[in-house]
């Protein structure tokens, strides 16, 4: 093979890599063992993620969910805006292993924490899979009173609150301005960062400890 043949060959090679769609792995470290009830957040990467980081003085997080038990497989219920599993899939609440939850290509960073109580943590965990079960729509007016859809801080509130034992979070919601979301003030994930009756389990991506 002349040596034209082989520089074609490489030249062909390294398009081909650079088309292809970079493969996403789990920041989650491996040893870290997620139970029915857990409170989950990812700092995340896309352009809504930037926006509520902006908007959140005290935020280190963008998105936050629910751990729950499927067929004794872990697996995290969250409400999320623009990541379809298909065409057409509406916002909604969604069930996601932690592998998807914790992608490379949506999170660079994540936490988990963990109810005191573990009957707390079975409570919530069951609402969340009811909410998920309803096929509840995501809530783009971000009115966490009416919980007929959900983001996804209100989801988190709304399934402590069934399971009897509401999240200590400040009374009112942080104030928000962007041109993009209808609502003046949202429960942010830094509001539920700050209830003392969740136990830090593990942070990683940013400052680990």
């Amino acid at each position: 093979m002349s040596r034209k043949h082989i520089l074609i060959g490489l030249w062909l090679l390294a398009a081909l890599v650079s088309c292809q769609e970079p493969v996403s792995v789990c920041i989650m470290p491996a040893d870290v063992r997620l139970r029915a009830g857990d409170v989950v957040f990812r700092r995340g990467c896309g352009l809504m993620s930037q926006a509520v980081l902006r908007a959140d003085s005290h935020g280190v997080y963008s998105h936050t969910g629910i751990v729950v038990d499927s067929c004794g497989t872990p697996m995290i219920v969250h409400s999320v805006p623009a990541e379809p599993d298909y065409k057409g899939d509406p916002d909604r609440v969604k069930m996601e292993s932690p592998e998807q939850f914790f992608g490379s290509d949506r999170a660079v960073a994540g936490e988990v924490r963990r109810p005191s109580d573990p009957a707390v943590a079975e409570r919530v965990a069951q609402t969340a899979l009811q909410v998920y079960r309803k096929g509840t729509l995501f809530d783009h007016d971000y009115d966490y009173r009416d919980t007929t859809q959900m983001y996804c801080t209100e989801l988190v509130l709304y399934a402590f609150s069934c399971a009897g034992h509401p999240l200590k979070v400040p009374p009112s919601p942080t104030p928000f301005s962007l041109s993009i979301i209808k609502s003046d003030s949202i429960y942010m994930p830094s509001d539920i960062l700050k209830a003392e009756d969740l136990k830090l389990v593990r942070r990683f991506g940013l400052n680990e400890k």
